[in-house]
């Protein structure tokens, strides 16, 4: 007996999982299932391991609809007839055509077409068949298409458990057509009798149609579908052949050796050699040499890239230039990068700037072709704020309401029959499959076509991705490749470009092994001062920094890895800064733990410190001690399997004898720490750019500011940045129309902020018009800027209003009057050139005065930020408070005011589950200082938005860094805008 069947899968519309639907399927009788969702492949593989684990005969195939009208279904054959589907279905959403009435002829596919959807006086071809439901058997009676009845099918379509499904089943169909619950008709896609029925009673119905029954049974035993999911999907070989892969794999590793440590350096080379042997064997040669293959691309363009994540543990892949992070060094395990007994595919991840990664990309697409290359899908699902606005809407709530029960779900104002019924569905709704997304940067390349496992989505990235998620990739066999963009490289790109425009300075950002070693490097890390590099601006990072006296790069390493939250939380990076400064008060569990984390000071900082414990003093071996770790995150394919290593643990340390309270200690520290570690290799990354960004803020700050400001994407606002290229002693100008570019410019020590920065004006203007200026030169006036740009007025009064046009040496009130002058009364402007240019009379003025307060405030709304003062200029007060931030350290235990602007805060929350924050500041000298706002000042003083604050309370200081114990605070008062 078959049931067809569609899973949640089918968005907005299913309401079971696909072992939801295999588990009921079996207990209501049933053989066979057929999953068939709705224009989606994203559930067939878990649904086929769903049915083999029932022991259900699975089907697959794909409904296809357009708009909400069932067109017709198909079910593949074999794997062959599943491509067929895919690729007909591809066809249509890579070009975002509507399906057509009538699919092709499929080979090793049927097709079933509706009972009444169905022109029975049209011919079917071979492989179709019309789908009778139980509720159509009386029509059937009386229609032609009984004269075909080797074509026809019984047809039980199931969605829905029960009638709370059904239920939940209308409420997706209203959300996916954006219409009230009331309004809801057979025409919105709703489905019919689509509860589970025995299968023994839905048998009863076709009894008189003995046809239909043996017809099903053929499709049953012709359609039978397996697969095989230890096999991996990738492309299995870079040159054609294994052999000629570890060749040339063999080949780049030992010419990465000579010039990464020379050739006679004998750990390095055993270290080659031993990683060699367990690539080839696990068949991942033609993985490292796909992923070489990008980075050559991408470093032959001058592309920037960062290679991290446990990829980083790999020697062989720092002989490649895949990851700039000497594993030796570090004394990282490749083990946890790639083993014998590792179940989950190893991954590279490669950084990109944010601007370059797409043409990388587009590289992989094109070498390794379209039909074997797709981006990694991803699945957004339903949560609590996106289920209370959608079912909201179902039941017509107005948006006031509908804001109110979102921002406090809870409060009894939003209590009353409604919210119980949203409520009520929303838990059923909750973690449901919604939207169809992308991964951050999972690359797929197959060896068979991409199509042979998945339909192909076109989402705005505009490149075909998978209808599946990187946990099915992995479980069908595909490694994928993460290709990233971040910002942090961009700006170390930039920076690196303006310092040889601007000073004829050649530098080599990679040259990371000199910057770790430069005394100055060492000092600025030291000092905290790290404001626009990647990974170490945040203010708890620049604090950590200090307290550690950061100076090297190994701190560096284990610094970027207990900033993590859940090392913090643990108490983990308390005990590690503690020890740094009285480490002769450290206790070991053991010995072997303190040799083993000597380097941390015997507390765990990294994924790798669980390997070297569960190696060394539990005595496994490093792939099993990898598989353990694994399994303490939750990651593990078989909880039995992962059972037998922890007795292993225990019955290996029991046999060297160790005490059962130290083993049972070393056990606990191991899995409360091993769920939220950072990998070591990761941490390596992060602080390799981080050091790349130091030197060049070091040596080239002014620039290096620059850079940062035209990539967007730091920690903090543009305007800190801005602030700090001015304190590094740039002159900070205003957007110029005779000097800016669209993005922010340097030329010597004068920086001019980009067109970009100002608010509201139009891309495409400001690009003409530093376009328009590049070529025919500078303009001279704005009656001369109207003519040769066609600017509007109300584009025109934005860069007045922001000074862009001081050239003309006329003030801005003067300037705005002109402008009304000159546009006023003209709806456009004739695009035609002039024959001769006649001067327009310009009007009489008086003289017009302008105050500072004035271009203050204009650049505040236009830019975010003042550039003509500061925003301490624009007090009441002339008071700056009592002490500086740079001589806190001499006032702790004192009571003290400061005064500061403020730039970012932190909430948490206490063991009571109280609000506190923790606030950022920069005084008048332009000097950070941090702050903690415990509940009972924060409830009497709270944060009152962005501005200038007064604020009052003790000094303290933990580990040499200084902060304030705020008491009371106030935010002050700016001068009263003139403009109105």
């Amino acid at each position: 007996m078959l049931a067809i069947v569609h899973s949640y899968y089918s968005l907005r519309y299913g309401t079971m999982s696909v072992e939801e639907l295999a588990a009921e399927a079996k207990a209501r009788g049933y053989k066979a299932l057929a999953l068939t969702d709705i224009n989606n492949t994203s559930g067939i593989f878990p649904f086929v391991e769903a049915c083999i684990k029932q022991q259900l005969q699975p089907l697959i195939g794909i409904e296809f609809r357009r708009d909400n009208r069932w067109l017709y279904t198909g079910i593949a054959k074999n794997q062959k007839g599943f491509r067929e589907l895919n690729s007909f279905l591809s066809r249509y959403l890579l070009q975002h055509k509507p399906l057509p009435d009538v699919p092709p002829v499929f080979q090793e596919a049927v097709i079933i077409y509706p009972f009444s959807g169905k022109d029975a006086r049209q011919p079917l071809r071979e492989n179709e068949y019309i789908a009778v439901a139980p509720a159509e058997l009386n029509k059937l009676l009386f229609s032609d298409s009984r004269k075909n009845a080797e074509r026809l099918l019984m047809w039980g379509l199931f969605t829905c458990k029960n009638e709370t499904g059904y239920a939940l089943h209308r409420h997706l169909r209203a959300i996916d057509n954006n219409i009230l619950l009331s309004q809801l008709q057979p025409a919105h896609g709703l489905a019919e009798d689509a509860c589970f029925c025995d299968a023994s009673d839905f048998l009863a119905h076709y009894q008189r149609f003995s046809e239909l029954i043996r017809n099903t049974e053929k499709l049953v035993k012709q359609a039978a579908f397996t697969f095989d999911f230890s096999s991996r999907k990738n492309k299995l070989s870079f040159t054609g052949t294994d052999y000629d892969d570890r060749l040339l794999l063999e080949k780049l590793a030992w010419d990465g050796l000579r010039k990464r440590y020379g050739a006679q350096y004998q750990v390095a080379r055993q270290r080659v050699a031993h990683e060699l042997a367990i690539i080839d064997k696990l068949g991942f040669c033609s993985y490292f040499l796909i992923t070489w293959d990008v980075i050559r691309y991408s470093m032959s363009r001058g592309f920037y890239h960062v290679g991290r994540g446990s990829g980083a543990n790999s020697v062989v892949a720092y002989c490649l230039h895949i990851t700039d992070v000497d594993p030796i060094e570090l004394d990282l395990y490749f083990e946890r990068f790639l083993n014998p007994k590792r179940t989950s595919p190893p991954d590279f991840d490669i950084d990109y700037s944010w601007d370059e990664r797409d043409e990388v990309l587009d590289y992989i697409f094109k070498r390794y072709g379209r039909e074997h290359t797709a981006l990694l899908g991803a699945m957004s699902t339903f949560q609590q704020n996106s289920i209370l606005r959608e079912l909201g809407k179902v039941y017509g709530l107005p948006k006031t309401e509908l804001d109110a029960l979102v921002a406090q779900p809870q409060a009894p104002s939003n209590a009353n029959y409604l919210t119980k019924e949203i409520f009520r569905y929303g838990q059923l709704l909750t973690d449901f499959p919604n939207v169809r997304s992308i991964h951050a940067g999972g690359v797929l390349i197959s060896q068979e076509p991409i199509t042979n496992y998945t339909a192909l989505d076109l989402p705005p990235k505009g490149m075909p991705t998978s209808q599946w998620d990187m946990y099915t990739a992995e479980d069908i066999g595909f490694e994928k490749l993460d290709i990233l963009s971040q910002r942090g490289i961009g700006h170390i790109k930039e920076c690196v470009q303006l310092v040889q425009q601007n000073q004829s300075i050649r530098i080599d950002a990679h040259d990371v092994a000199r910057f770790k070693q430069d005394e100055k490097v060492r000092e600025q890390l030291k000092s905290g001062d790290t404001i626009g590099c990647f990974y170490i601006e945040s203010p708890a990072m620049r604090g950590l920094l200090k307290k550690l006296r950061c100076d090297n790069y190994l701190s560096l390493v284990a610094a970027s890895s207990i900033i993590r939250p859940g090392v913090a939380k643990s108490g983990m990076m308390r005990a590690y800064i503690q020890r740094f400064h009285d480490p002769d008060k450290i206790e070991h569990l053991h010995p072997v733990m303190g040799e083993q984390l000597k380097e941390t000071y015997g507390v765990m900082v990294y994924q790798e410190d669980v390997l070297k414990v569960c190696h060394h003093f539990a005595g496994l071996d490093l792939a099993d001690a990898d598989v353990l770790r694994r399994g303490m995150s939750g990651k593990y394919r078989s909880k039995a399997e992962f059972q037998k290593l922890v007795d292993k643990f225990f019955a290996s340390c029991r046999s060297k004898g160790y005490p059962e309270a130290i083993i049972q200690e070393v056990w606990r520290q191991v899995e409360s720490f091993a769920g939220y570690s950072f990998s070591k290799a990761h941490s390596a990354s992060f602080a390799v750019e981080s050091y790349q960004s130091l030197f060049l803020k070091t040596y080239y700050p002014l620039e290096f500011m620059v850079a940062v400001i035209n990539n967007f994407g730091g920690f903090y606002k543009t305007w800190v940045y801005v602030q700090q290229a001015g304190k590094a002693g740039a002159t900070i100008h205003l957007p110029c129309l005779n000097h800016s570019l669209y993005h922010t410019t340097i030329r010597g020590t004068d920086i001019y902020l980009g067109l970009v920065h100002i608010q509201h004006l139009e891309q495409k203007l400001a690009q003409k018009l530093v376009a328009e200026r590049e070529e025919h030169g500078p303009y001279t006036s704005l009656e001369e800027l109207i003519r040769r740009t066609h600017v509007s007025l109300e584009q025109l009064l934005l860069l007045v209003r922001v000074q862009a046009l001081r050239f003309t040496g006329k003030g801005k009130k003067t300037l705005l009057w002109e402008a009304h002058f000159l546009l006023g009364h003209k709806a456009g402007n004739d695009s035609a050139p002039l024959l001769f240019e006649v001067a327009a009379k310009a009007p009489v003025l008086p003289t017009l005065q302008n105050t500072l307060e004035e271009d203050a405030y204009d650049e505040m709304e236009l830019l975010g930020f003042p550039v003509s003062c500061s925003y301490f200029d624009l007090l009441q007060t002339a008071a700056r408070g009592d002490v500086p931030a740079a001589e806190l350290l001499q006032h702790v235990g004192q009571q003290v005011r400061m005064m500061g602007v403020l730039i970012a805060t932190k909430h948490v929350r206490t063991v009571r589950g109280e609000l506190m924050q923790f606030g950022t500041f920069l005084d008048a000298a332009g000097d950070f200082f941090d702050t903690v706002h415990f509940p009972p000042s924060l409830k009497g003083w709270p944060f009152r938005g962005n501005g200038v604050y007064l604020l009052y309370g003790k000094v303290v200081e933990e580990f040499g860094f200084p902060s304030m114990e705020v008491e009371k605070m106030a935010k002050l008062p700016f001068r009263k805008d003139p403009r109105y």
